[in-house]
């Protein structure tokens, strides 16, 4: 594939099949438990790379939160720029590491302003690239660590819808951006920690009022960098 614009980063090396066996073995008995069910997680292998492998291989959606005690999730009117996200649903990503990105965020105490993406690109047949992603944040909010403990929520893919591929720098991409009508039940929730989130060094900060004049001046101008 050709490249990405250079603030575009790449998701970490995942682990290999003995990790796969023990991940499937962990979400299995914690879903055996009932509904919502908070995940001990007691694996050798990252946090991120469960997370991951779960919503990639089972096809769930992922949400992040501050709130550790959701037992059900509903529609709320979004606000966004563009006309997929900006609807009443319930929202989600089909990538844990998205996810993981708004559950670690501490907007209660410190106010900011969201600059993120994630993507795949699509390559011949119908296959997909691996995750690429950008994360930047109000640079008062990283400045202060804005970060925090969080609960990342898996959530069953039925009846979610999946945001229809943009074009990025001449290519298809596919945003996993998912969103559903009706109210959605967790299977299944894990703790998430600032520290088991890989890229937490590489989320930028930025001038909110210099973002939001040039995203006026140009739209699709993302992410509005110098």
């Amino acid at each position: 594939m050709s490249e990405l614009p250079s603030h575009f980063i790449s998701r970490p090396a995942m682990p290999g099949a003995g990790a796969v066996a023990a991940f499937d073995e962990l979400f299995d008995r914690a879903v055996s438990d009932g509904p919502n069910a908070l995940i001990d997680y007691d694996l050798p292998w990252p946090r991120w790379q469960f997370v991951s492998h779960v919503v990639d291989s089972r096809r769930l959606i992922a949400h992040g939160s501050q709130n550790a005690m959701i037992e059900r999730f509903e529609p709320r009117q979004a606000q966004d720029a563009h006309p997929f996200g900006n609807r009443k649903a319930v929202y989600g990503a089909s990538d844990g590491l998205w996810a993981m990105y708004y559950a670690i965020l501490d907007r209660a105490t410190h106010p900011m302003l969201l600059l993120n993406s994630a993507l795949r690109v699509e390559l011949a047949g119908d296959a997909l690239s691996d995750p690429w992603y950008f994360f930047s944040i109000s640079q008062p909010a990283l400045d202060a660590r804005a970060f925090r403990p969080g609960t990342l929520y898996f959530l069953p893919g039925d009846g979610f819808e999946a945001m229809p591929p943009l074009s990025v720098a001449g290519q298809q991409v596919h945003i996993p951006q998912w969103a559903s009508p009706e109210a959605v039940a967790p299977l299944a929730r894990i703790s998430i920690a600032p520290e088991d989130f890989p890229l937490l060094d590489q989320i930028r900060g930025h001038d909110d009022a210099t973002v939001l004049a040039r995203a006026k001046a140009d739209p699709d101008g993302f992410p509005w960098l110098d």
